[in-house]
């Protein structure tokens, strides 16, 4: 694997100093990819694939026999310090750019965008759920994919904590989670908190059998820390929800309180990823 990640990250738009930060990410991605059972030559569809981590490991791993297809809602223009569409054009121009491609500014629930039945293998959604505005959207594009792909491969973040030392990581979600209720329109990490269970309310409810489960700790990610930093650093735009009640504010008070204890009492680690494969009959 780690041979692998090596190979993957070389063809990836990396910061300077940013190779070892990107090869752990790496090798996440591929424990994922190993046990969702994708193998050379599949076609995957990856849905909102942001700068390209996923992607990258998809396309090394199906090799030039298979494709990856990653889309994403977000603008080219979005990130910092590599923006998406420089992070994407790296990826398109390296080794691996022959069997991938990126599509930003892609609403997967627009009415233009279709794909004929059993396009792909493999649908992908990849640490990406929190991103979205609610519960009624995941069950949506849960329903919507069934038919481009009879195979589910999903991961997000698990907050049912294992150790002490992911309980900060945990805190920062909570947070980010409450005042996210609040907001209109948000650019965040962390906008809706999916627990494993309510994910797998969704997949059942839009069709999906969950084949697979499993919890993949991966506990090098910087994951925690950067949503700690990010959290303690803008929860202060709470000064101007102005429909937040003084109670919750308070309270959000009380657990950045909490948190700045956690981050000095408590070593880092991040939250362990909840894993499923799933499948769906055609109808």
């Amino acid at each position: 694997m780690e041979s692998a990640a090596k190979d993957i990250v070389e063809c990836m738009a990396v910061v300077p100093g940013g190779a070892e930060v990107q090869r752990i990410q790496t090798e996440h991605r591929l424990k994922l990819i190993d046990f969702w059972g994708i193998r050379n030559g599949c076609k995957v569809l990856e849905i909102g694939c942001g700068q390209g981590d996923t992607t990258a490991a998809l396309a090394y791993t199906v090799g030039k026999r298979g494709t990856v297809l990653g889309l994403d809602i977000a603008s080219p223009s979005y990130g910092s310090p590599v923006t998406l569409g420089e992070a994407a054009d790296h990826l398109r121009q390296s080794a691996l750019g022959r069997q991938m491609d990126i599509r930003f500014e892609c609403d997967v629930l627009s009415e233009e965008l279709d794909f004929p039945e059993g396009s792909f293998d493999v649908i992908v959604f990849s640490h990406c759920a929190w991103y979205l505005e609610s519960f009624e959207t995941l069950e949506a594009i849960l329903t919507k994919v069934k038919k481009w792909g009879r195979t589910l491969c999903f991961a997000e973040w698990d907050p049912r904590i294992q150790t002490v030392d992911q309980y900060p990581h945990l805190l920062a979600v909570l947070i980010q989670s409450h005042y996210e209720c609040f907001k209109k329109n948000s650019s965040a990490n962390v906008r809706t908190l999916f627990t494993p269970m309510d994910v797998q309310r969704l997949a059942k409810s839009s069709g999906w059998s969950i084949q697979r489960e499993q919890t993949i700790g991966s506990s090098e990610l910087q994951d925690g820390e950067w949503e700690i930093d990010m959290t303690l650093s803008e929860y202060k735009e709470l000064k101007d929800l102005t429909e937040v009640p003084d109670k919750v504010k308070e309270l959000i008070q009380s657990e950045i309180l909490l948190l700045e204890k956690a981050r000095n009492q408590y070593s880092i680690k991040p939250l362990s990823t909840y894993a499923f494969t799933a499948t769906c009959e055609q109808e």
